[in-house]
């Protein structure tokens, strides 16, 4: 109902355009003015579909305005989103279409997708996979990120890798010692990473993704940017797998 009431004056602006094309209003008196109202009220009483049509006419022109903006971001951010330094890729280097995913260890949906976007990534065999580390659901999911960021830093895309499927599957709290026990399961030294965890690169990494995904209107995880297509959302892999089919028919 908010949204109707905000929205309602652009609604009968639209619907009345041809009335008012050929009517100057501007011209109307106090009287003409209050008499033209009243037909209006009337009208738009008797004939509500009019401002059904007129609010999908809104609706289509906000999407294909939002479908816009957002293809204007993908073009203008190409190497900062498929080619950033500071996030791991993995599938294969050379494959021909990349798929982009923001995601949060903490998060549900992540979780859920995680396995699908591995088998799917294996089995394809040309998708090039970049990992965004976006940590938004608290300070288990910043914790967490930090970690797994120092990991890189110190130990390169293979730790990385260890370090993200354990957390994507950690049960409990990223608490110091439970990280410093899952370095020392991963054969790392927990010390020089947890110490790693707050520096300012490890911030600055974190404050990019961020920047991207305002970019983006990124407001949840997972989101996945497949070639020129963003998915907001958990996805199902056969679901996936049509739209990179899709993306790649072009």
């Amino acid at each position: 109902m908010r949204r109707f009431r905000l929205i309602a004056p652009t609604l009968i602006a639209l619907s009345l355009a041809p009335v008012a094309q050929a009517t100057d209003l501007t011209r109307m008196t106090e009287a003409e003015q209050s008499a033209f109202d009243a037909r209006v009220r009337a009208y738009l009483l008797e004939h509500p579909e009019v401002l059904v049509e007129a609010m999908q006419i809104l609706q289509d022109r906000e999407q294909q305005a939002a479908t816009a903006r957002e293809a204007q971001v993908l073009a203008e951010n190409q190497d900062a989103l498929f080619h950033d330094p500071d996030s791991w890729v993995g599938g294969n280097p050379d494959g021909d279409i990349t798929m982009v995913e923001f995601m949060d260890y903490r998060c549900t949906y992540c979780r859920k997708a995680y396995a699908e976007i591995e088998d799917l990534v294996k089995t394809d065999g040309n998708i090039r996979f970049v990992l965004k580390e976006f940590p938004i659901l608290g300070d288990d999911s910043v914790a967490s990120s930090r970690f797994a960021i120092a990991v890189r830093l110190i130990h390169g895309d293979d730790a990385y890798k260890k370090a993200h499927d354990a957390l994507i599957t950690l049960r409990g709290s990223p608490d110091v010692e439970t990280l410093g026990r899952l370095a020392t399961d991963l054969g790392l030294d927990p010390k020089p990473i947890l110490d790693r965890m707050n520096a300012d690169e490890v911030t600055a990494i974190i404050a990019a993704n961020h920047a991207m995904a305002n970019k983006l209107n990124v407001t949840g995880t997972p989101t996945f940017v497949l070639g020129g297509t963003v998915l907001r959302g958990y996805v199902p892999e056969d679901q996936m797998k049509q739209i990179l089919a899709d993306e790649r028919a072009g």
